[in-house]
């Protein structure tokens, strides 16, 4: 798909930063995040997570333990050339950017925006299960929640049912359980109206996580706040943050 492409930049600073996109949608909706980072110096790994970024059918054989791996490969292409790794991801790739601070406590901070942090409602997964079960693989999609009526995500149109099932029951539901003995720095952005994660989940994170939180509420942005009305305000936080954090 046009604009999905993953991007990797060598910078000029002794820091670097690794940029995940969400589930069913492709580095596109990061590049503006990405680019930010690039500019202040930052080396950047963005990846493209197995089968996104190309159509709905390349993803239904994909599962949380392939986005992992994708994410992870990243991560070590980044650590290779520095050591003050900063990892930034939006909706799942927020799940994922948990995932990475708790694999690699060496990690300096994270940057989760509307991160999913829980496994849906079971009542939800039933139903959802029940879905698959009467041999639908693709249901509607959850792509391009923003309130900029001139931005459109380059997202898939459906969202495939056995990779959400696995992202739920192989992802969430275990990662949930390590929040609270990660430590790494978070920065957090919420969008008050999310119509994809609910922002209630954002609220049990920090509850729950044991390094230090820092909490921005976004207004005027939906769910792909990276693309909405609110993005400059994450792309310039975002690295304040982590040139804190990594002391550049």
């Amino acid at each position: 798909m046009e604009g999905a492409e993953a991007w990797s930049h060598e910078g000029t600073i002794d820091a670097g930063v690794v940029v995940v996109h969400g589930f069913t949608g492709n580095p596109g909706s990061m590049r503006g995040l990405a680019e930010a980072c690039a500019g202040a110096g930052f080396h950047v790994e963005m990846p493209r997570l197995a089968g996104h970024g190309t159509c709905v059918d390349d993803m239904l054989p994909t599962r949380w333990v392939d986005w992992c791996r994708d994410a992870d490969a990243a991560y070590a292409r980044l650590a290779s050339r520095t050591k003050n790794v900063v990892v930034m991801g939006l909706s799942m790739g927020g799940s994922l950017t948990l995932w990475l601070a708790a694999e690699h406590p060496e990690t300096k901070g994270i940057v989760c925006v509307n991160p999913a942090t829980y496994p849906l409602a079971d009542e939800m997964l039933t139903a959802i299960r029940g879905i698959l079960d009467g041999g639908t693989e693709v249901i509607p999609g959850i792509g391009s929640d923003i309130a900029d009526p001139d931005v459109t995500e380059n997202a898939y149109p459906g969202t495939p049912v056995r990779p959400l099932l696995s992202f739920m029951d192989e992802g969430l539901a275990p990662l949930s359980k390590r929040y609270a003995s990660t430590r790494v720095p978070l920065l957090l952005y919420t969008s008050v109206n999310d119509h994809v994660v609910d922002p209630a989940q954002s609220d049990r994170l920090a509850e729950a996580y044991g390094g230090p939180v820092e909490r921005v509420t976004l207004e005027r942005s939906f769910h792909v706040a990276t693309q909405d009305y609110d993005r400059g305000l994450i792309f310039e936080g975002s690295v304040a943050f982590a040139r804190r954090v990594t002391g550049v």
